[in-house]
């Protein structure tokens, strides 16, 4: 989406992330925008939406000319849902958080054991039936730890208890798991570039693996925890039984953990390829192309912290833009990394909200217009 201003002024292009629990990644661009063009009425504006894989990955992608598709697909509670994907010629763009995300969970209410992934699967099959051969999944913000293995059963695979008869839905049910059919899948797959875009490099298992970094947020506790990495565990094995050896290594894998372990069912039962969500991301949005005439880049998120060094949004977006000498500031909510820190990832400075506003929950009740006054600032300082 391009604002092009008065002809010869300089170019600003805003790839920034959403502010969760405030504004979408659409939101944030429209509202730096606008505080922009108060500062330099003739500044040249390109608004790029950008995600990481997680929450906002779909609505990043329809911004950036894709077309979104709707279906109705099985929620992680096993209720129907509505979800969408992203779709241009070719090419998919799938959030698992659209199919089997929290977001789809009544507020306080979690199924740390019983929340599944069949939806994610039924996504990734009409994304298929549009005529996607290359399909970018990108995983986070999920409610399941169930191994991807819902995910699995949609696209044709048969897991089955002892007795022969379909797993449950889950990840506690992985423990009854005897036998794991893979013949059936979908053989479209075969034919089908998928790539599994992801922020988070956690192996399947142990103490860094699915269940114990993020079981907890899903409502797990210290004995689900315990089960449900016990499960995962015994689940890598039974695969082992029809795939060989691979399924063990991809347990360990970069990626395999992400998102309750649906990294690890893509990885070693559909063939993906991982990435970083955000390099994927940008390729698939077109950032190279849209920096081409950038004389800045403002990029951000809701939080600038620790995390966001680890494949988030905007320390992808400044490497990207760094590589082409392109100078990058950052706009947030809270920031808690030190200028020194800003700049070995390619920030030369950022703008947060809570410096306008103090107060959390006015901040993040007036995130838009606060982000305008700020834009002001960084029009100001840097144009």
């Amino acid at each position: 989406m391009a604002d092009a201003g008065t002809a010869g002024g300089r170019h600003v292009l805003i790839a920034a992330d959403k502010f969760k629990g405030s504004l979408t990644a659409v939101e944030v661009a429209a509202h730096v925008a606008a505080g922009l063009r108060r500062a330099g009425p003739g500044l040249e504006i390109t608004a790029l939406p950008v995600a990481d894989g997680g929450d906002g990955t779909v609505d990043a992608a329809v911004a950036a000319g894709f077309e979104r598709r709707t279906e109705r697909v099985t929620g992680p509670l096993g209720t129907p849902v509505t979800a969408s994907y992203a779709l241009r010629g070719d090419t998919a763009v799938v959030e698992m958080a659209e199919a089997s995300g929290l977001r789809h969970l009544p507020p306080g209410r979690y199924a740390p054991l019983t929340a599944g992934t069949y939806g994610t699967g039924e996504l990734l099959r009409a994304a298929l039936d549009a005529g996607a051969r290359t399909v970018v999944l990108g995983v986070g913000g999920s409610a399941s730890t169930d191994g991807g293995a819902g995910m699995l059963a949609a696209l044709g695979a048969r897991l089955t208890d002892a007795h022969g008869e379909p797993l449950a839905p889950g990840g506690g049910p992985l423990a009854g798991l005897a036998r794991a059919d893979l013949s059936g899948l979908d053989p479209r797959l075969t034919r089908t570039r998928l790539v599994l875009a992801s922020d988070v490099d956690n192996p399947l298992t142990g103490p860094k693996g699915a269940a114990a970094v993020y079981g907890p947020q899903k409502g797990a506790s210290p004995d689900d925890v315990t089960a449900l990495d016990a499960a995962l565990t015994h689940y890598a094995c039974v695969l082992a039984g029809s795939v060989g050896p691979r399924a063990t290594e991809y347990a360990s894998a970069p990626g395999a953990g992400a998102a309750g372990g649906v990294g690890y069912g893509a990885l070693v039962a559909l063939g993906a390829a991982f990435r970083p969500g955000i390099e994927v991301m940008l390729d698939v949005l077109g950032f190279a192309a849209a920096l081409d005439r950038a004389d800045l880049v403002i990029t951000g998120e809701g939080s600038l912290d620790a995390q966001t060094l680890h494949g988030k949004a905007p320390a992808g977006v400044a490497s990207a833009a760094r590589r082409r000498g392109v100078p990058v500031v950052a706009v947030c909510g809270v920031l808690s990394l030190s200028p020194g820190v800003l700049l070995g990832v390619g920030i030369e400075k950022a703008y947060p909200l809570a410096e306008v506003e103090p107060d959390a929950a006015l901040c993040m009740a007036l995130a838009g217009p606060l982000l305008e006054r700020v834009a002001e600032r960084v029009a100001l300082d840097f144009l």
